[in-house]
């Protein structure tokens, strides 16, 4: 008889939002996978709960390494309860390997709610939220992280992110710079804490004011892209969303039929905007070299005069 894998939803601030199935859980369980075993021990404390199963440590550091060994004693019965050091398990923290490896084995997995950073970040907003997108964190890369914010820059479903705070000016200028200045969002910052601060504006002025130094944990909210009539659609815009999604990995005629859908225009225009345009890159090759080859040309003639 196999065991059960736990997820736990533990708090993102204040303690008496820990969900009472928590301190159940934590008590019961047979072994306890804890992002930092620390945090683990002070949260046990404040609950006023002692667990009596084995407490092990799952980090990012050792996730791959560990994931096996906790697999292995689920397979044997045990009740793996898995908590990170705030909100949901596999939610940009630990757990995604573990709870792939144990439905690959058959072995059953649940869940404790509780707390979330997108959830509450998005509630508190004041941005729309019957649809949005999670998008993790960014590359710490400025190449990266400016690519990364390309993909998305036609999206619009709302967008929430993850962010140090060391990076968070840095991440709203380049947010700024490829979204538009004037983009609504929201920085959420030490959720539920006691300096819970929520600052809403435009992006532009959300970098200028994280320039001066942001501290806590952060939740970023970002409208999304607000929607572009047939007539806003150039034809050099279509070709640029067609290869932004072919770079992303869809082929051609999915691209042009999903932008032509976006934009509310018939497939065949995307098509022909896209044919145009490679035609003319064609012809601008075939220029360069002729022109090329009229330089080289020339050149031979007056050498030869030369020589003469």
């Amino acid at each position: 008889m196999t065991g059960t894998l736990v997820l736990a939803g533990t708090p993102i601030g204040a303690i008496a939002d820990a969900p009472p199935r928590l301190a159940e859980e934590l008590a019961a369980a047979d072994v306890v996978a804890a992002e930092d075993t620390r945090r683990l021990r002070r949260l046990t404390q404040a609950l006023g709960v002692q667990t009596r199963g084995r407490v092990v440590s799952y980090f990012e550091g050792n996730e791959a390494a560990r994931t096996p060994e906790l697999v292995e004693a689920l397979a044997g019965g045990a009740r793996v309860l898995l908590v990170t050091d705030a909100g949901m398990p596999s939610v940009s923290d630990p757990g995604y390997r573990l709870v792939a490896a144990a439905v690959e084995r058959g072995i059953g997995v649940t869940a404790v709610p509780g707390p979330s950073a997108v959830l509450t970040a998005l509630a508190l907003s004041a941005l729309p939220v019957d649809r949005f997108c999670f998008e993790g964190f960014l590359p710490r890369k400025a190449g990266e992280r400016l690519g990364r914010l390309r993909e998305v820059a036609d999206e619009r479903r709302t967008l929430v992110y993850f962010e140090a705070p060391h990076r968070l000016d840095d991440t709203l200028a380049a947010m700024a710079e490829v979204f538009g200045a004037e983009r609504r969002a929201a920085v959420c910052r030490e959720l539920t804490k006691t300096y819970e601060e929520v600052r809403r504006g435009p992006l532009a002025e959300l970098a200028a004011w994280a320039a001066e130094g942001v501290r806590g944990e952060i939740t970023v909210v970002v409208e999304g892209a607000p929607e572009k009539g047939p007539a806003e659609l150039d034809p050099a815009e279509l070709v640029r969303r067609v290869g932004v999604r072919e770079e992303a990995g869809e082929r051609r005629k999915e691209a042009i039929a999903a932008v032509a859908a976006e934009a509310g225009l018939p497939k065949r225009e995307v098509f022909d905007a896209v044919v145009a345009a490679k035609n003319a890159a064609r012809d601008a090759v075939k220029d360069a070299a002729r022109n090329v080859g009229g330089e080289r040309g020339s050149g031979t003639v007056k050498g030869g005069g030369a020589a003469r």
